[in-house]
């Protein structure tokens, strides 16, 4: 194609835009079937907006109470945050630890049908109740303080990294299975030398991904009494001590941030 053509031949090509929907009538149909769905949920929930008006006051006057912070109890906001940052660490440890034989009994490349599937269903279920309920329902059983908190962490941790390791594991190329199985190796030297190397940096990286979440998480569990400075921070809105409760919210916000960066700076080193 010359000089000349060239400009011609790519002036008549013409572009368009994928759409999941190619129906025109059946896309606009649905666009307005969602909006109408959407005002009509707003007006289901039967929002009071007279109540929300004068609650707005109420807020401004908690705004101004809690400015500007108190820090004088570093004792116990110390003591809170520290906490928290236990909890964490034991949590992310028990689930990177548990995370392992649940892991591979959750890849159906590695294990019979039966026990892939009791994994399977373990981890689903694990995953289905959000930390607050499991947190409530560890509470009940074990009363206030952090051991409700660690094990709630544990549990939510075991199933996430588990998860991610099955998955890593089932996406694992056959072949290299297949020529380390074909030398005569048995199922320890299998995880030894064949899947180990390939799941390791993926399994670290979630695990440390785990514990900068466990950090936030840690913070949320206590308000419904799992220990940490979550609940320092549930019994000083109760005491409506608001400057105090300004003070933790900036110590959970430093401690998030400093999580981050932790988690960011390891995750680095493992590439």
């Amino acid at each position: 194609m010359n000089a000349s053509a060239r400009p011609q031949a790519e002036g008549s090509l013409q572009w368009h835009r994928i759409r999941m929907i190619e129906h025109p009538l059946i896309r606009y149909g649905l666009t307005v079937l969602a909006i109408a769905y959407l005002f009509w949920s707003v007006g289901a929930l039967d929002i009071d907006w007279s109540r929300m008006a004068a609650g707005l006051p109420r807020a401004k006057n908690m705004v101004v109470r809690m400015i500007p912070p108190d820090f004088s109890r570093t004792q116990l906001l110390v003591r809170g945050v520290l906490e928290s940052v236990q909890m964490a660490l034991i949590a992310s440890f028990l689930g990177m630890i548990l995370a392992i034989p649940l892991g591979i009994c959750g890849a159906s490349n590695l294990v019979p049908k039966p026990i892939y599937l009791i994994a399977r269903t373990f981890i689903i279920l694990s995953r289905t109740f959000h930390e607050i309920l499991v947190a409530i329902l560890f509470v009940k059983i074990f009363s206030f303080g952090p051991l409700a908190g660690v094990l709630t962490l544990t549990v939510s941790s075991t199933s996430f990294i588990s998860k991610m390791l099955a998955e890593d594991i089932e996406n694992m190329p056959s072949g290299q299975m297949e020529a380390v199985r074909a030398t005569g190796a048995n199922f320890p030297k299998l995880l030894t030398y064949c899947i180990s190397p390939q799941a390791l940096p993926r399994y670290l990286g979630v695990s440390i991904y785990r514990l900068d979440a466990n950090l936030r998480h840690s913070t949320v569990v206590g308000i419904v009494g799992g220990g940490g400075i979550g609940q320092v921070l549930a019994a000083s809105f109760s005491r409506y001590d608001y400057d105090f409760s300004l003070a933790i919210i900036l110590s959970i916000i430093a401690l998030v941030i400093v999580g981050e960066f932790f988690s960011s700076w390891v995750r680095e080193r493992l590439r």
